[in-house]
C-alpha cells in the first residue's frame, strides 16, 4: 500500500510540474495544487506581481476560445531594460498553441522590421513599439503588421530569462558552429548552458553567419530548453525559485483562471514544435539600418499563422 501511495505521488508531482512551465511559454509557471501555501503564492503571484492588462486584445473573444479549446496566438516579448531606458522588445515570437492537434508554432519577427508603429503615425523598427507604447502598442503594432489577433502576451526581462534557466537546473542546446561572447566559449554540439551562459549564447548577433535570424534561432532553442528541462525537475523544490524569477521579470495579460484554462485546454501542444524565421532585404534610411519585409513574406506569414490556426 505505501508502494502505490508513492507512485501516485510521483504522479502527481509530474502533472503540476507540466502546469509549473506551461504558464510561462507559456513559458511555463504552475501550481502545487496539494499544497495550499505554494498555490495560493502562485495566484497572487500571478494576479498581483504579473498582471497587465491591453486594450487591444479582446478578452471575452480569447476566454470562447479557451473554453473551446480552440488555437490561440501568444505574443512573446523578451525586453532588455537598461537603467533609466525603458528598453526594446529585442525577441518578438508569435506563439500558436493548436491542442486540437496537439502542436505549437513559433514565427520569429526581426527586431529591425520596418513597419507603420500603431499609435504613433510613423513607420520605424518593430521593435520600438515597446520603447513608444509598451506592451499595449507592441500587441497593436504586431497584429496590424501581420493582420492577425493576439489572444496573450507575455513579457519578460532578458535577465529574467537567465534567472529562469538557473531556476530549473540549466538547460541543453544545440550549438551550429563554435564562437566565444562576452568572455564565454561556446563549442560546437550539443551544450549544457546555466542561465549567464544562456544570456550570452543569445545576445551573440554580429559573428553569427545569419545575423538576427540566427540569434532568434537560438532564442527558440532557450524557451524549449526551458520546457524540455523544466519537464523533468521536481516542482515542490523548484516552484519557489520558479514564482521570485517571474515576480520579478514577467508581465502578462493572463490571469491566474486563464492559465489554469490553458493548462487545462493546451497542454499537449508541446509534443510537436515547429518555428519560422520572417525575412527580408536590409536598407538604410537617413543613416538608419532597417529590414523591408516584403509583402509577400508578409502574407505567407499570416497564411502560415491562419492555417495553423484552422
Amino acid at each position: 500500500m505505501e508502494k502505490r501511495r508513492n507512485k501516485h505521488s510521483r504522479k502527481k508531482k509530474k502533472k503540476w510540474l507540466w502546469i509549473t512551465l506551461s504558464i510561462i511559454l507559456l513559458i511555463g509557471v504552475g501550481i502545487s495544487a496539494y499544497l495550499y501555501s505554494i498555490y495560493n503564492n502562485v495566484k497572487t503571484t500571478v494576479d498581483n506581481d504579473i498582471h497587465e492588462t491591453v486594450t487591444g486584445i479582446d478578452h471575452e473573444a480569447t476566454k470562447k476560445k479557451v473554453d473551446d479549446q480552440d488555437p490561440i496566438n501568444v505574443l512573446l516579448l523578451g525586453v532588455d531594460e537598461r537603467d533609466n531606458d525603458k528598453g526594446r522588445s529585442d525577441t518578438m515570437i508569435v506563439m500558436t498553441l493548436d491542442p486540437t492537434n496537439e502542436r505549437m508554432q513559433m514565427v520569429s519577427i526581426p527586431r529591425d522590421t520596418r513597419t507603420e508603429i500603431v499609435g504613433r503615425d510613423m513607420e520605424d523598427k518593430i521593435n520600438h513599439a515597446y520603447a513608444f507604447g509598451g506592451s499595449e502598442m507592441s500587441v497593436n503594432t504586431v497584429e496590424s503588421f501581420l493582420d492577425i489577433e493576439l489572444d496573450y502576451y507575455l513579457r519578460m526581462n532578458m535577465e529574467g530569462l537567465g534567472q529562469l534557466v538557473d531556476a530549473v537546473g540549466g538547460i541543453t542546446v544545440n550549438n551550429e558552429f563554435a564562437f566565444e561572447y562576452g568572455g564565454k566559449d561556446f563549442p560546437e554540439g550539443e551544450i549544457e548552458l546555466n542561465g549567464e551562459e544562456a544570456l550570452a549564447w543569445v545576445r551573440m548577433r554580429y559573428d553569427d553567419p545569419q545575423g538576427d535570424a540566427g540569434r532568434n534561432e537560438r532564442q527558440r532553442q532557450v524557451i524549449q530548453g526551458v520546457i524540455d528541462r523544466g519537464a523533468n525537475i521536481n516542482a515542490v523544490n523548484k516552484i519557489g525559485d520558479i514564482m521570485d524569477v517571474l515576480g520579478n521579470n514577467v508581465a502578462t495579460n493572463m490571469k491566474f483562471e486563464d492559465m489554469r484554462n490553458l493548462v487545462t485546454n493546451y497542454r499537449g501542444a508541446r509534443k510537436d514544435v515547429s518555428s519560422y524565421q520572417m525575412s527580408g532585404d536590409g536598407t538604410t534610411i537617413d543613416d538608419i539600418y532597417y529590414l523591408q519585409v516584403p509583402e509577400s513574406e508578409v502574407e505567407k506569414t499570416n497564411e502560415m499563422i491562419q492555417d495553423f490556426s484552422s
